[in-house]
């Protein structure tokens, strides 16, 4: 039973500096760094769409590639203010 303990003890402090070192490993913006990501990915997915749809493609990407810098200048400002 001891052992138990100590072992759900050990792995409730595992999860939780696990979690903290996730967030300053993002410079604490999880949040942000998982928009970054999920624009990646959209970004891939325009890419690799058939046809440029009218120009919307085209326009689409462009719009990703903005969002994108807007991110990543917005953790840069919450980096150094």
């Amino acid at each position: 039973m001891r052992r138990r303990v100590i072992a759900f003890i050990l792995l409730s402090v595992t999860v939780v500096v696990a979690g903290y070192l996730a967030g300053c490993a993002t410079g604490g913006q999880p949040h942000m760094a998982a928009a970054l990501d999920e624009l990646r990915a959209a970004r891939a997915d325009l890419e690799a769409a058939l046809s440029d749809k009218g120009g919307h493609r085209g326009r689409a990407i462009a719009l990703v590639d903005e969002a994108i810098e807007e991110v990543r200048a917005g953790m840069e400002y919450a980096r150094t203010h």
